[in-house]
Formats: C-alpha cells, structure tokens, sequence
C-alpha cells in the first residue's frame, strides 16, 4: 500500500496548482464564472512517480464530462442517505431506501457518538462507500459497506504514523466519491496543525484519489500548498466519462474571500483547475453531474447558523455557463444536498421547513417540476442522498416519475416547491451563506 509520508513539502513552482479568490461575474442575468482559479499544471506522475496513473481511461467524448445520450439510461435503483438514529442528533448512520421513500434501511451500525456521512454507490449498486466521524478525535476514516449491510470494513488511513516524516496531525479523511469504473474513490483529506485563534481551522485540506483498496494514493489539487490555515477541500463528484471532479472549496476566516464557498472543477489529472460557481452564491456540498454530463447539479447556503433557510438548488453547464435556480428563490425553506437520479429524468434533494423541524427527502423532475415528498421521518434529518443502480426489493419497487409517488408521504409536496414552469428561473446572485462547519467537525448541511 501507497502511504502519505510528507504531504506537506512544496513541489516547484512550476508545477504547482493554484488558486486565487475572485468573484463570478454577472451579466444579463446570467452568471459567468471561471475566472478564480488560475489551471493547474501538474500532471500525477510528478506529484507521485511511484504510484500508477490515478487517471481512468473513460470512453472518449468531445467535450469533457459528457457522454453519448444513449448511454445515460440507466435503472433508478435504490437512494443512500445520512440519518441520525438518536433524538439528540449525536450519533447518525447509513440507510437505504426506495425511489418513493419506502422501505428504508439501516445498513451502517456505528458506535455511540460516531457519525456516518456522505454516502456513495459504488457503480453496480453492490457497495456503499461513507466516512466516519470518531466520537473522541472528531476526526474521519473512510469505510465500505455492501448494499445490504454486511462487510462493513474501514479502508486502511492514509497516514503513516510511524513514518519520521510523516505529519499525521488531525488526519481527516472524508466524502468518498466511486469513480464512472469503480476502479477509483476520490475523497477529501484534511492535516496539520489547528489554528486556535481562527475556529480551529485545520492547516491543509485538498483531494486525493486512491484505489478503493486504499492504495495507489495520489494527491490531486494544492489549493492550501502554500497557504495553510486558507480554507477547507471536500465533496468530490466524478464527471460522468471519469475526466473531471468537481468539489468544494470552503475558504477560512483568513481565507480569500473570508469564510465563503463556491464549486471548484478540476481534471482527473490535476490539470484544469478552475472555479465553476461565484462566491456571491455560496455553493457548497457535494455537486452532482446529470448521466448526460451536461448539467451540474448543486446547493447554496446561506451564512448564519447550521441549516438555515434561505439557500436553494441550481443547476449550471460544466462550463459555468447558464446558472438557473430549480427551487424559489428566495427561499423560507433549508434545502440540503441534491443528486440525479441514474437515468437522468429525476433529482433526490433533502430540505427542511422554515421555522425549525428536520429533514426530509423530496424527489422533481430534473426541470424542478412534479415536487413530491419522499419521507416523513424528520427526527433523523435525512440528507445527502445519492441514488444508486442497486435493485429495488420488489416490496418497496416505485415507479420512476416523481410525479406520480406510490408512497403515502409522497403526497404532502413541501409549502415552497417549485411551480411548474418548465424553465428554471435564472439566479439572481443574491449573496448566500455558511453553516459554521469546521475541518474536523461534522457539518448538518
């Protein structure tokens, strides 16, 4: 196995990737964006000569991210999510459930106190990949688990703790993402010492990409190389043809712009880099990308409190071309993470009514139309659903279209769902906000 002995070490400065703060530029009512990162220029086989190439070998296309049309069709299998299992929100694991909500099932057991977050299927459905957040440390490990709940095993850590070299200070690894071949996951990690007078914010955090075995480790981006304490990597999301990432990128107090957000794209190769959404939207979570590649899905955050309302779901071209909103903008109501459904005609989103209350999930038609409520179990605050190929037991099989739920819950669409003009409103680029979510701490939204 591949481990990380001294990650914190600059490559020359040629090579490195950078990243500077810059704001999207709004024109017409349309969003441009792009203009915030400079593209990085350093390709894996200098960051780690020793590994293999991390880069897949996806079936060409001409534009990077989207694949031939008739192959997007795929069976909308079950939805994973994140929920808590106890009142007090302190201990949460992994559930499965079917495309009307039916169903649901626990296939993690963590220990008291832990929490396990950020699903993803595996490409087949057979597996689930999540992190666990450690009770006493604060800090997360990756796992797999099969679709029904067995083999549930930790991928080895990166760090080397007993290497002279290593710095294994707050190792934080986090948010697996499966590649479009299942040969690798992407996740984000997280090191180095905590700045005590600025929220604890962790020293580095960038993406790596790794073999699901845990070996093979490259380090992807250096958005925090050469300014620690900057800011925070997380949430990676594969294009559909394997050639690009998107993910988070979550500045600090001392960061540029301070404690703000926003969608980074970067290729699988490291080159590429560029920021896809402006700071003035404050996106934030795992962004997903339609079967087709075209689309882009994500969520905003207002700044403020853990979960509060005023955020919404958008969808922009890999480009950064064509921001639209999908949900009512303004919005009184907390939505959470959003993600395609297989076959590209359905979204799974999570949101939560103003005025307090947990979080459910809701399914659309990928235009924002036909709302319907999924679930009615608030008290586990489900969110960060991805839905997945994995066959639906024949008790709980629905039908595809959102508009036509087979389960009861279904029927009660939330008080602000989107009307039904087939057009997505344009964004208005009204600033938006953060939940005060730290490194090493888990994060509600």
């Amino acid at each position: 196995m591949t481990r990380i002995t001294g990650t914190r070490q600059s490559p020359s400065s040629k090579a490195r990737t950078r990243a500077t703060a810059g704001a999207g530029l709004l024109l017409l009512g349309t969003l441009l964006t792009g203009c915030g990162a400079e593209p990085g220029d350093i390709p894996l086989s200098e960051i780690r000569p020793e590994s293999p190439t991390a880069t897949p070998d996806p079936t060409p296309s001409a534009t990077p991210g989207v694949v031939d049309a008739a192959h997007t069709e795929a069976r909308n299998g079950l939805i994973v999510s994140r929920a808590y299992t106890d009142a007090s929100r302190t201990t949460s694991a992994i559930v499965t459930l079917g495309p009307d909500g039916a169903g649901q099932h626990q296939i993690t057991q963590p220990p008291a106190r832990a929490r396990d977050d950020h699903p993803d299927w595996n490409p087949d459905g057979s597996a689930v990949a999540f992190d666990r957040t450690d009770p006493q440390s604060g800090t997360a490990r990756l796992w797999t688990v099969t679709t029904g709940g067995d083999d549930a095993h930790q991928i080895s850590q990166l760090c080397d703790a007993g290497s002279a070299t290593a710095d294994c200070a707050n190792e934080d690894e986090r948010a697996p993402a499966f590649s479009p071949d299942g040969k690798q996951l992407a996740f984000s990690r997280s090191w180095g010492a905590l700045d005590q007078a600025h929220n604890n914010q962790v020293q580095y955090s960038d993406l790596y990409l790794m073999s699901p075995d845990g070996t093979n480790v490259q380090r992807l981006t250096f958005l925090t190389n050469d300014k620690p304490y900057s800011g925070s990597v997380s949430n990676p999301s594969w294009s559909p043809d394997g050639k690009q990432l998107t993910f988070e990128y979550r500045t600090s107090a001392t960061g540029q712009p301070a404690n703000s957000r926003a969608v980074y794209v970067v290729g699988a190769d490291g080159t590429g880099l560029r920021q896809l959404t402006p700071w003035e939207l404050r996106a934030g979570d795992r962004a997903t990308w339609s079967p087709d590649g075209t689309q882009i899905l994500f969520t905003t955050y207002p700044a403020g409190p853990d979960n509060a309302p005023g955020g919404g779901i958008y969808t922009v071209h890999p480009d950064g071309t064509g921001i639209g909103a999908l949900t009512p903008a303004p919005s009184t109501a907390f939505y959470g993470a959003a993600a395609y459904a297989p076959d590209g005609k359905s979204i799974v989103f999570a949101q939560a009514p103003s005025g307090g209350g947990g979080a459910d999930l809701y399914s659309m038609r990928s235009d924002g139309t036909g709302v319907a409520r999924l679930t009615n179990t608030a008290d586990k605050w489900l969110d960060r659903p991805s839905w997945g190929t994995a066959a639906v037991p024949a008790a709980t099989a629905a039908p595809t279209d959102p508009s036509a739920p087979a389960s009861a819950a279904a029927s009660a669409a939330p008080s602000d769902a989107p009307t039904a003009d087939p057009k997505p409103a344009q964004a208005q680029g009204q600033p938006k906000t953060d939940d005060t979510q730290l490194p090493n701490e888990e994060d509600d939204n």
